[in-house]
């Protein structure tokens, strides 16, 4: 359906060894900003409104890799560009969905609760996920010797980096905010602006270093992504309506099942003991990173121009 897409598969995109140490330490360090102000008090919602809870993560883990997977056979990318959509698909919530949910007059105890049930929940859900979708799209084509990056990864590999890269910073986070809570509350603010400027200066000399790629390439995936994208908000928006949720909760699980943790499908697809930066993957992952804040932010902030009733 979309031409063109086979040479993605064949680039290996500039990015050193030294580039994935700094991206995986901006992505802890983004973890342990998100971790400050994870208290276990917050997690309250889940027990006094569980069901707005369930559905968000039905809509996150479950409903979202199985459309997405029913997309990549109806559009028939190529093998690399496939796997980077199921891989962006399987990953948890981006931590920008808090502000935007907040922005959108949306749940934000709910928002923050879905987040770090995603977080920790991503340690198992990602890999597996990945790991039963990717297949069933190979066994689907029939075409796995044919794959280019392949399907059956290293699971323990994943699984380490996920604890890396969320588990461990997740937990210091949240024991620092519990043992130095004077300290805390001067840093958290700080530490998050210091997050989204560091974070966003990686993607932009990144994005430098490849410009030559992204922009002789961008055109082929993007209508993908922006449909791709388009799916996610309305899985979450759409599975929120049909269970008669509050009109609050219906804009929280839209924007967390719209926002993907793009910067974690990164780290995953350039670590050299998994798909070592397949361009198909990686171009995926890094407009998926772009476009998802550019969708998410329009959406929160028409929503801020109406009011929320109860229902």
């Amino acid at each position: 359906m979309f031409g063109g897409l086979e040479v993605l598969d064949e680039i290996r995109l500039n990015f050193s060894s030294d580039s994935l140490k700094l991206l995986n330490l901006t992505l802890a360090f983004i973890m342990f900003g998100v971790a400050l102000d994870l208290k276990i008090l917050r997690f309250k919602h889940v027990l006094l409104r569980p069901k707005a809870t369930i559905i968000g993560v039905l809509a996150q883990f479950i409903i979202m890799p199985f459309f997405t997977f029913l997309l990549v056979i109806l559009i028939n990318p190529t093998p690399g560009v496939a796997l980077g959509m199921i891989l962006v698909a399987a990953c948890p919530g981006g931590n920008i969905s808090n502000f935007m949910t907040a922005h959108a007059k949306g749940n934000t105890e709910l928002s923050v609760s879905l987040t770090a049930i995603a977080d920790f929940s991503a340690i198992i859900m990602t890999p597996l996920n990945f790991a039963f979708w990717g297949g069933m799209y190979a066994r689907f084509y029939n075409r796995a010797s044919n794959l280019v990056i392949p399907v059956e990864i290293d699971a323990w590999e994943m699984m380490k980096t996920m604890i890396l890269l969320l588990g461990i910073p997740l937990i210091i986070g949240m024991l620092f905010a519990k043992q130095f809570p004077k300290i805390t509350a001067i840093i958290r603010k700080p530490i998050k602006i210091l997050s989204l400027i560091i974070f966003s200066g990686y993607v932009i000399a990144a994005l430098a270093s490849n410009f030559n790629h992204f922009i002789n390439y961008v055109h082929y995936i993007f209508l993908i992504v922006l449909i791709h994208n388009a799916i996610a908000l309305c899985t979450g928006f759409s599975l929120s309506k049909i269970f008669k949720l509050k009109k609050r909760d219906v804009r929280t699980i839209t924007i967390e099942t719209g926002i993907q943790n793009s910067g974690l499908a990164l780290v995953l697809i350039f670590n050299p003991n998994l798909f070592n930066g397949i361009g198909g993957m990686a171009f995926i992952a890094a407009l998926w990173g772009i476009w998802h804040i550019v969708a998410g932010l329009s959406i929160a902030t028409l929503w801020s121009l109406k009011p929320v009733y109860s229902k």
